[in-house]
């Protein structure tokens, strides 16, 4: 096991080098950098500003800016180097955890990714903690009752709402309760005098706003989980061990709880790590700016339209890490639920 751990940790180094590279090239080619936005706001100020004042000179903003001025803005924003010594540098900086800093938000990224965080953290750890306490029992009681009326008729629920996206949802959601019966507030995670609430208040001000948004989110994810816990309960309920244990005298319900319960789990219990750490990264861009949540969604979005390349490459560098880790730790919660599986 140790091998194989050492093997993917080995493994993970290229494929975040070819991410990165990928993604670094590609920004290359992209117009309407950082330079020329800077460039395009001197061209406005100048037009608008002393070259208008100037009648018999004309605009300056007509001319442009000048040369020193541009090779000023590219040593500023560090686009006077060639791009393969940018790449290296900042490599350099992200193996010392330095994300850089921000050209428009004129702070570290790091520093970004705190601010944005707690509202990704509550619309995601929602979303994972509803989602598994209804999914689960959900899928249970199908896999027991297949074929049933109660199965059919959760199998066309969960599937309607796996069919709805969110952001519809999430408008139908402001239009009816946040609009037209005012029982929602339309926008924030918290009121304006949050500060001035007490405990409680705090509390139930918070479950006020944030209960649209996590409905908007959550709905979608039921079906995949409920589908699931369902066929791997039918599956080992079909199994020869399962009608053994009947064969003994066992209860269903003993059947049921202590010998499928464990095996059937098996594909979902593995999977808890990938979505309880995505949780805290689930920035859901359409989500988040329709019910005006400041998270990370939001952030990477601004960032991309706006060229903001260390806060796009850094939290890319990040988000990247922490899921290649992720995805070891969900390999090796297999050998923790089932120790027959083995990484020979």
């Amino acid at each position: 096991m140790w091998t194989y751990i050492l093997k993917r940790l080995l493994l993970m180094v290229p494929t975040l080098l070819g991410i990165l590279l990928l993604t670094f090239v590609v920004i290359q080619f992209v117009p309407g950098g950082p330079v020329e936005q800077m460039v395009a706001q001197l061209q406005g100020r100048d037009a608008g500003g002393e070259g208008a004042a100037a009648s018999g000179a004309g605009y300056r903003g007509r001319q442009g800016v000048d040369a020193e001025r541009i090779e000023e803005i590219k040593r500023l924003y560090g686009f006077d180097k060639p791009a393969p010594e940018r790449f290296v540098q900042m490599l350099g900086q992200f193996a010392r955890f330095d994300l850089g800093q921000s050209f428009f938000h004129h702070k570290d990224v790091w520093t970004l990714v705190k601010d944005k965080l707690p509202v990704s953290i509550s619309l995601g750890l929602w979303t994972f903690f509803l989602s598994y306490l209804v999914s689960v029992p959900l899928g249970i009681a199908k896999a027991v009752r297949a074929g049933s009326r109660f199965d059919t008729f959760t199998s066309l629920l969960v599937l309607v709402g796996y069919a709805i996206p969110g952001f519809v949802l999430g408008v139908a959601l402001l239009v009816v309760f946040g609009g037209q019966l005012q029982w929602f507030p339309l926008r924030g995670l918290t009121s304006s005098n949050w500060e001035q609430l007490s405990l409680g208040a705090k509390v139930a001000d918070y479950l006020w706003h944030i209960a649209l948004p996590v409905t908007a989110s959550v709905l979608g994810a039921f079906a995949v989980t409920t589908m699931l816990t369902k066929n791997a309960f039918l599956e080992q309920i079909g199994q020869q061990y399962v009608l053994t244990a009947r064969a003994k005298g066992l209860s269903e319900r003993r059947v049921l709880w202590k010998h499928v319960m464990r095996n059937a789990l098996i594909p979902i219990v593995t999977g808890f790590p990938s979505a309880f750490i995505g949780a805290f990264f689930a920035g859901s861009l359409l989500i988040e700016t329709l019910f005006s949540l400041d998270g990370l969604g939001l952030l990477s979005y601004e960032s991309v339209m706006r060229r903001d390349y260390p806060v796009v490459l850094g939290t890319l560098y990040l988000f990247t890490l922490i899921g290649l880790l992720t995805k070891l730790i969900s390999d090796l919660c297999y050998l923790w639920v089932d120790p027959r599986v083995k990484f020979d």
